[in-house]
């Protein structure tokens, strides 16, 4: 059996660019640590919009533009990017299909014991995959580390968490 670590949108733009927050550089280090004790594969997920940003849904909804590919602030941090072993799954929008598909299909080929989310932010992207992640394996258990997420403010964080909790998955580390 196998264990799953999800670093989700770990990227300059989130962390201390266009739209980072200081509680999003606090857990840099703390995801770096999970990492390197994680007895388990690692998988990082990678916010990706095009130039076009500004005329999408989204653009228009949160008009700052950010996690352009190719840019600065699309790159995982560097803190982390060592650590990026496989192609991280680039997503254009909150929630990856292609993070599903690629969970089932890891669980086709190896069991999985357990998928474990950490990254930014809370109460968007890392919501968004583990809701997804419980769609497409519902029996495997889900777990979000608290202590290495960040939300976009604090209250949004918990609010995140809170929400997980009710829809099954496992919240640990809270502080």
């Amino acid at each position: 059996m196998q264990k799953i670590l999800v670093v989700v949108d770990m990227q300059n733009d989130f962390i201390d660019g266009a739209l980072g927050t200081k509680e999003a550089v606090a857990i840099v280090p703390r995801v770096a640590e999970k990492i390197r004790s994680f007895p388990g594969r690692v998988i990082f997920t990678r916010d990706t919009h095009e130039q076009n940003y500004m005329d999408t849904q989204e653009g228009q909804k949160l008009p700052v533009p950010h996690c352009i590919r190719g840019t600065e602030g699309w790159q995982i941090c560097s803190e982390l990017a060592d650590f990026c072993r496989e192609a991280p799954i680039d997503k254009p929008t909150f929630g990856s299909v292609e993070l599903g598909e690629w969970l089932r299909l890891a669980n086709e080929q190896e069991a999985i014991e357990r998928i474990t989310f950490v990254g930014l932010c809370t109460d968007i992207c890392v919501i968004s995959n583990a809701l997804l992640a419980k769609a497409y394996l519902p029996e495997i258990p889900i777990t979000v580390d608290a202590s290495c997420c960040a939300g976009v403010t604090p209250e949004s964080h918990q609010n995140a968490l809170n929400a997980m909790k009710v829809c099954q998955i496992a919240v640990e580390n809270e502080r």
